[in-house]
């Protein structure tokens, strides 16, 4: 069908095959966009730029997101090499680890501030910077959340809050940048064997409920999230904008 033929897509958060943004850039690739990954650090390059290379990727650029230096410099890259961007996949998120155990209320100051800038403000800023090259171009902005945003999901602590900012984040965002005809959306994943979700105590726990209790009785996979991250950077959905869409089997409408 090719519906991101001619279309631009950057990709924020790739860490390896089995990352939820490996699964969203290999759909879009399938249907005709063309890709530019990002990565945070000279550990994190090594693993990207081979996969960059593998999936036929125009670009790999260095980008940490608390620095917006490196912000900038990306969409400088973006502008000059391809003149416009379509589409921002934003699945960036980071906590400290020992705030990921235990109890909330000993969440550190600093660890706090960490997670909220890694993981909600960085679609903020990435947004401020693709906006002004999604102009007349009907641009799309996705993230990836979770439950924990709105329910007490144990051991998620801190990030429940940095995802709760982040879907927040995404309906201001969505308000802002209507006018221009840019789309802000996010993806509320069940949980997912990544990289990310080790860091997240008796994480088999959380996998092993979901299947018994979600309507589907299974878990959902990076397929799944890819899929709905296509009809969200498509214009499948050009009328969808400040919504947040579970992708968890329906586990999130589940009660007693």
């Amino acid at each position: 069908m090719a519906l991101m033929k001619d279309k631009k897509a950057l990709i924020c958060g790739v860490a390896n095959e089995k990352s939820i943004a490996w699964a969203i850039a290999s759909k879009l690739k399938e249907e005709g966009a063309d890709l530019c990954f990002t990565y945070a650090g000279d550990a994190m390059k090594s693993r990207v730029e081979p996969l960059a290379e593998k999936i036929g990727a125009s670009l790999c650029l260095p980008c940490d997101v608390s620095s917006d230096e490196e912000i900038d410099g990306v969409f400088k890259s973006i502008k000059k090499e391809w003149g416009h961007l379509d589409t921002l996949v934003h699945a960036i998120a980071f906590a400290n680890r020992d705030d990921l155990k235990g109890s909330f209320l000993n969440t550190s100051r600093e660890g706090f501030k960490l997670a909220l800038d890694i993981s909600a403000y960085s679609l903020v800023a990435l947004s401020r910077g693709a906006a002004p090259l999604m102009e007349g171009r009907k641009g799309t902005i996705m993230c990836m959340s979770y439950l924990g945003s709105e329910k007490v999901i144990k051991n998620y602590n801190v990030m429940g809050v940095a995802k709760a900012a982040l879907e927040s984040s995404v309906r201001y965002l969505a308000n802002d940048l209507g006018p221009e005809g840019i789309r802000v959306n996010s993806i509320s994943a069940g949980p997912i064997k990544t990289l990310a979700a080790k860091g997240i105590n008796k994480f088999e726990d959380i996998l092993r409920i979901v299947e018994e209790r979600s309507p589907m009785h299974k878990n959902v996979t990076i397929e799944d999230v890819a899929g709905t991250a296509l009809y969200l950077a498509s214009d499948l959905s050009s009328g969808v904008t400040g919504e947040i869409i579970y992708v968890d089997s329906g586990f999130n409408v589940v009660g007693v």
